[in-house]
């Protein structure tokens, strides 16, 4: 089965002549070199290079559909032509028919369409990868929408994910940079990331959980969830109404504060990551949408709440740390951190590592990120990730994806954004309030109640912990009495080997010396006396040794 889709894949990679989006300067592999040139040989497709990518990554599922999403946001790589296709990733990818979604509505909620809504659209609003949306009013006369899971996708993922996991298997086994990337592990954790995607009633918790995050912030606004109308297939929301985040046409229309939005989309992440541990981690421009109410203070709205990221306090702290290290320009902090961490091996050379690090990093500061090439830092960390043994951290790797979707906004809303100046204070700031005297009055009364809860415990861990100790004392005394014994037996053992090779010494002499008149030796009876002596010292001491 994973044989028959990879042969699936490269045919429909075939059939729409992909390798026409190969720059002809490009250098590539000698076994990738091959491959391209064997495509030239079908015929050439009547759409552009650009639609032909749109359409291939279309056929080949969710998984294909969803990279096709992130790469939507990188203006800084991609041509506007391809950009504005790949776009149509975000939610028009063609929809499933609307009898399926009325099917599927009716049997999860098990009413019919006509008893939960007073009106109900059949032209979906939106089509994207995993689910398509419906626009409708509850009889109680609240405008929603409706998300429906597209029938079949669960199997299409499976299948997809088996082969990624054949792929990254192959990789881990066949590469020698394999087990340090943990191929196996990245696609692991995405396919646990997508399959979640899958459940909205997933969905909705974890859309309430952001609302309640964000309600009286009058940054971000997330839609309310109608939870009598939600199932693992089917969740109602309120609809909303804003101007999408790339559309900047019309936010400049509208006056809207371009640099102001930058930064609060920069505020915003850090805030989701630092402060509420909760971050959205698919934050493409077909799920953010602005308010334009008030164009002096646009504020963001966030849909589409499937994937949803959270890092350990120690990898919090770590990272943190790396930020602002980085932000301070001191490298050897960074360094530093990614031993402490166990990112890198520990007999690491710091001092290599932190000029690794300083020359990758240092061109990228002070300058706007319209003039960032974050594809060429990339690489370069890359380089030195090869050189040190750098771990990939799977943990991280929906941060990661958030940070590259967070970019690419922020190139098309404001190329000017110095994402430096935003983001250093922000976490300086964090850093500080952690450690405030307030900050640590909290951490106390947070763990006070449990505290109190322990204490009738006390005596008895008191009395648990001073017989263990005794315990210890005890063994610890019995432990110097052995060393004591081995030690004294060792030096016996000792003695008795020295004696045994005097007296083994000894008696071979003796033996020796009675053995010359047999050889034609003269021999005085002073000899034969002090060779007795001496073979009978020899057994006398060979056997008060044994």
């Amino acid at each position: 089965m994973k044989l028959v889709r990879i042969v699936s894949i490269f045919v429909k990679i075939t059939r729409h002549r992909l390798d026409r989006l190969v720059p002809a300067h490009l250098r590539l592999p000698l076994w990738l070199t091959v491959i391209v040139a064997s495509l030239r040989v079908f015929p050439e497709p009547a759409e552009s290079p650009a639609v032909s990518l749109r359409l291939a990554i279309e056929s080949l599922g969710p998984i294909f559909i969803k990279f096709g999403q992130i790469l939507s946001t990188r203006r800084d790589l991609f041509s506007e032509e391809l950009i504005s296709e790949l776009e149509k990733l975000q939610d028009q990818v063609p929809p499933f028919p609307t009898n399926l979604a009325r099917q599927i509505i009716e049997t999860e909620l098990d009413a019919s369409i006509s008893d939960i809504f007073a009106k109900f659209s059949d032209r979906p609003l939106a089509s994207a990868s995993v689910a398509q949306i419906h626009e409708a009013i509850l009889t109680t006369g609240e405008e929603v929408v409706i998300k429906v899971i597209r029938p079949g996708t669960e199997v299409t993922i499976k299948r997809d994910i088996d082969v990624m996991l054949l792929l990254a298997r192959t990789i881990e086994r066949f590469w020698s940079e394999g087990k340090r990337l943990h191929p196996v592990d990245v696609v692991s954790d995405y396919e646990h990331t997508i399959l979640n995607e899958l459940n909205l009633q997933l969905e909705a918790a974890n859309t309430s959980t952001l609302r309640e995050n964000w309600l009286d912030s009058n940054e971000l606004y997330v839609p309310n969830v109608y939870w009598d109308y939600c199932s693992p297939r089917v969740m109602v929301m309120e609809r909303i109404y804003g101007a999408r985040a790339t559309d900047l046409e019309l936010l400049r229309d509208k006056n809207v504060d371009l640099q102001k939005l930058a930064h609060l989309g920069v505020n915003i992440f850090f805030t989701q990551v630092f402060e509420h541990n909760f971050f959205h981690a698919d934050m493409h421009p077909g799920n953010v949408f602005i308010n334009t109410s008030d164009p002096k203070n646009p504020t963001y709205i966030a849909l589409d709440c499937a994937i949803i990221g959270s890092l350990t306090e120690e990898d919090k702290n770590y990272l943190a740390q790396n930020l602002l290290a980085f932000f301070h320009q001191d490298y050897a902090k960074v360094a530093e951190l990614h031993v402490q961490s166990g990112w890198v091996p520990e007999n690491t050379n710091l001092k290599d590592f932190e000029a690794v690090i300083r020359s990758v990093c240092a061109p990228i500061f002070q300058r706007p990120i319209k003039e960032i090439s974050f594809g060429k830092v990339l690489v370069g960390l890359f380089k030195a990730a090869r050189q040190f043994e750098m771990e990939v951290q799977p943990q991280l790797v929906l941060l990661q994806k958030t940070l590259l979707n967070i970019e690419g906004m922020g190139r098309q809303i404001y190329p000017d954004l110095d994402l430096w100046e935003t983001a250093a204070p922000y976490m300086e700031n964090w850093m500080r309030s952690r450690y405030d005297a307030r900050s640590l009055f909290e951490n106390l009364g947070d763990n006070i109640p449990r505290w109190i809860q322990q204490v009738p415990q006390l005596p008895d861990l008191a009395f648990g912990a001073l017989t263990e100790l005794n315990s210890l004392r005890d063994g610890t005394s019995e432990q110097i009495r052995l060393l004591r014994d081995i030690k004294k037996k060792l030096g016996q053992h000792a003695r008795k080997a020295r004696y045994t090779r005097i007296g083994g010494v000894a008696l071979i002499a003796a033996i020796l010396a009675s053995l010359l008149p047999l050889s034609g030796y003269a021999t005085t009876p002073e000899v034969l006396v002090g060779t007795s002596i001496l073979g009978s010292l020899g057994v006398y001491w060979m056997y008060i040794q044994s």
